[in-house]
């Protein structure tokens, strides 16, 4: 499994630890920063994210700042992505099952390190259910 991770000035703590934990599960990690607490513009490290998932090069992504809204909102904007804002474990895992989600946007401002961690565990190994959320997910992207 390969996972794509970006973040801003207020994720870079919990990407560290968050890395951490995927390569110590043996899962290869494409880190496109920032590796500072400098304030910088959260899509300039969500975008390559968003891109990475939406092409097909990783198999999910992570992505962390402050709220978590505005790297959210950003990596919705890539077709196919379905970037879920999450700040618990049941709604990392409903995330998966319900709507297939391929992005995991974590709050680094409101949910601890420890929190941040059990999330990415049960998003990756949560899987989408299918059947009636199928359709659902279908008629997400818009058709022009």
């Amino acid at each position: 499994m390969t996972i794509s991770i970006g973040n801003d000035h207020a994720g870079t703590e919990y990407k560290h630890a968050i890395m951490a934990y995927l390569e110590s599960k043996g899962i290869e990690v494409v880190n496109y920063g920032t590796n500072s607490e400098e304030s910088v513009d959260y899509p300039d490290f969500v975008h390559p994210v968003g891109s990475d998932v939406e092409n097909g090069k990783v198999d999910l992504g992570i992505i962390i700042c402050g709220s978590g809204n505005g790297a959210s909102m950003t990596a919705n904007k890539h077709q196919g992505i379905r970037c879920a804002l999450c700040w618990s474990t049941e709604i990392a895992k409903l995330a998966r099952q319900h709507n297939d989600a391929n992005i995991l946007s974590i709050p680094s401002r409101f949910v601890s390190q420890t929190q941040a961690i059990d999330m990415v565990d049960i998003f990756l190994n949560t899987n989408f259910e299918g059947g009636r959320h199928q359709n659902r997910v279908a008629k997400i992207p818009l058709v022009k």
